[in-house]
């Protein structure tokens, strides 16, 4: 074997180092999963009803929920859990680690997921809501049973997308100290004196989002084939 081949084996593929790190590695897996599992509805939820009130609310609602949605797109997730976890102690406002870290990508990302919502409702045919007021549904009804599931097709894969991106964004909960897999990552590296657990984690990574990233992909195309008709 060429000596640099065995070389960069022995420092990032050292199969003693990965079963040390594994049990650190399936902990850190399981803490991001559950992050990605509690931020991403609820960051859809709140992203569809800053959506839903740009389209159905008054100027000053628009306005005000226009600024909500430039803010925290502007606000780095990872600024925003300085924010959180270590400036409202000082208001007397404690969160927990979790909480910290689900707070922070839910605003952030809320900015994000309004904004597509707010797009995708406001591409669909006034005539749509003209027809659904004909037929006698209020404004909310006629959203919600017309207008949002024809917005949702147009949105799908830039919601697939940014939602692919806030996965990939739980890794800065390590800021907050969770054990998340980047973090436990490098606990690994430094109890094993070895970096492959920080290729195991980006393979764990890989393995976790590429079917997703796949998704998005055939989600693009076709919104891109209906463009086209």
């Amino acid at each position: 074997m060429p000596e640099g081949l065995q070389i960069l084996i022995e420092n990032f593929f050292d199969w003693e180092s990965a079963l040390r790190a594994w049990p650190l590695l399936v902990q850190g897996l399981a803490l991001t999963a559950a992050l990605a599992a509690t931020a991403l509805p609820l960051g859809l939820l709140l992203g569809l009803l800053i959506g839903l009130g740009c389209a159905l609310g008054g100027r000053l609602a628009r306005v005000a929920l226009i600024v909500w949605i430039d803010l925290f797109r502007a606000f780095p997730v990872l600024v925003l859990l300085i924010l959180i976890y270590y400036g409202l102690p000082f208001l007397g406002l404690s969160l927990p680690a979790f909480a910290a870290a689900v707070l922070a990508l839910v605003l952030n990302n809320s900015g994000y997921y309004g904004e597509i919502f707010r797009a995708g409702l406001a591409s669909v045919p006034h005539g749509q809501r003209e027809a659904a007021a004909a037929l006698g549904l209020t404004p909310l009804r006629a959203a919600w049973l017309v207008v949002l599931p024809q917005a949702l097709r147009a949105v799908a894969a830039p919601l697939a997308s940014n939602s692919l991106e806030l996965v990939k964004a739980t890794s800065v909960a390590a800021l907050a100290a969770l054990p998340e897999l980047l973090r436990s990552a490098r606990v690994a590296q430094e109890q094993t004196y070895n970096p492959t657990p920080l290729m195991m984690a980006a393979l764990l990574y890989f393995v976790l989002l590429w079917p997703f990233a796949h998704l998005v992909a055939r989600l693009e195309r076709r919104m891109l084939a209906r463009e086209a008709r």
